[in-house]
């Protein structure tokens, strides 16, 4: 017990410096409750921040059971009711084979002749976003800047290649898309589809807390997005509302990929953001894909209470109800969409839904999923709970205004750095 605390202790004492996990929007409960409102300002687009290059030590690790799934075939699961009676779920399970996919193709390279600046979307640690066109098509994307000197010395060279390399293999609807990369003597670049209706977090936070049906829309988004990622060994490692972006017609696009990592079997990097971390990490006992779960399940609860099941100031305190694991859950709450909470909250990785023989099968044919129509949602032919106000593909208005106040782009000159992004 002394050296799990020990190792807590350290944990909270790393993530206040800032070098191991990024910082969270999370309200308390309390403010939580005071929060139900229809105005209020849109934030901006997820900041950068700084991720963890760390590896925990090796202890006991717990290997997860397989995560195999079906493709293209009809599952039919049992679960328990609350009044304890056998349900009977089926669903159609599709999801994108590998062997199927179309072939890799590599992103294009630019330079910035192709490309007019726009204004700031959002600032960072590493740098900032912006609005860009393509003066090539007339259309409209986000380019995020990161500045070399930040990345190396903050000993991110490695997740910074780690977020290139999967973005150029993701082509998915709830995925965020890139275009390509470029960089100059300070600087990298990500060109990346630009998502004009702000962010999951800001939306959520106007409405207080989502309805049954606008949460089950995007929670139903996130699994397909999960799945696609997942039967591709990748793992994302940072779910949260700040990263959910709403395009325009109300669909859901998950963002932000400098956590994200392919891993066939286990890994025991020391990363994430406190409130959605998994008791695993926390241990630092290496971990697969169930932990994207168990981030599944810390968002669920968000989406329906307004704040996040194990919310403490004190990160000390916050790793000790993760650990605990016994979530409270308002009245409001749905009992189906309880009952898939408790079922994904687990710390026994024997029993986490997404982690069991039938994968992300268990969650899809929960009660609670009992009306969707899953092909219909991974085509986005079911119309969207909300559309963000949005005048066109390049309207900023659902993003805060910035000084641009940055230094010239795309400048030549000695490049310390350069044997470090070679092919970037």
């Amino acid at each position: 017990m002394t050296e799990k605390m020990s190792f807590i202790k350290k944990l909270t004492i790393s993530a206040k410096e800032g070098t191991l996990f990024k910082k969270s929007n999370t309200v308390s409960p309390v403010s939580a409750s005071k929060a139900v409102s229809h105005t209020g300002s849109q934030s901006n687009l997820n900041k950068a921040s700084l991720p963890s290059a760390s590896n925990g030590a090796a202890t006991s690790p717990s290997k997860p059971s397989p995560n195999t799934q079906t493709l293209s075939a009809t599952k039919q699961t049992e679960s328990i009711s609350q009044d304890g009676s056998m349900i009977i779920a089926s669903v159609t399970t599709r999801g994108v084979n590998p062997a199927n996919a179309p072939p890799f193709k590599p992103k294009q390279k630019y330079n910035f002749a192709d490309l007019s600046i726009d204004r700031t979307l959002g600032t960072g640690s590493f740098g900032r976003v912006h609005l860009v066109r393509l003066k090539t098509t007339g259309k409209y994307y986000a380019m995020k800047v990161l500045k070399k000197n930040e990345v190396v010395k903050m000993k991110q060279v490695e997740h910074t290649i780690n977020e290139k390399n999967i973005l150029e293999k993701l082509d998915y609807p709830f995925l965020v898309f890139m275009l390509g990369t470029i960089q100059d003597s300070h600087n990298l670049y990500f060109i990346l589809e630009y998502v004009q209706g702000g962010e999951v977090f800001s939306f959520l936070r106007r409405s207080g807390r989502f309805q049954n049906s606008v949460a089950k829309f995007y929670a139903v988004e996130v699994i397909l997005a999960f799945e696609y990622l997942h039967i591709r060994d990748i793992i994302y490692r940072d779910l949260k509302p700040e990263n959910l972006l709403i395009d325009s017609k109300g669909h859901v696009k998950i963002t932000d990929f400098g956590f994200a990592k392919h891993v066939p079997d286990i890994t025991w990097t020391l990363c994430g953001t406190p409130d959605y971390l998994a008791p695993e990490i926390i241990q630092s006992k290496g971990y697969g894909k169930a932990v994207d779960w168990w981030a599944f399940g810390i968002l669920l609860y968000e989406m329906l209470a307004g704040h996040p099941p194990f919310y403490d100031d004190d990160h000390f305190k916050l790793y000790e109800k993760i650990l605990a694991c016994k979530p409270k859950f308002p009245s409001h709450f749905d009992p189906n969409a309880k009952d898939l909470v408790k079922r994904i909250l687990t710390t026994d990785l024997t029993k986490r839904y997404g982690n069991l023989k039938a994968g992300v099968v268990d969650i899809k044919t929960h009660k609670w999923f009992a009306d969707v129509e899953w092909q219909k949602m991974e085509d986005c032919q079911v119309p969207a709970p909300y559309l963000p106000p949005c005048k066109g593909e390049g309207d900023t208005s659902n993003f805060d205004q910035y000084q641009e106040d940055h230094e010239p782009y795309g400048v030549v000159g000695p490049d310390p750095h350069k044997d470090k992004f070679i092919g970037f």
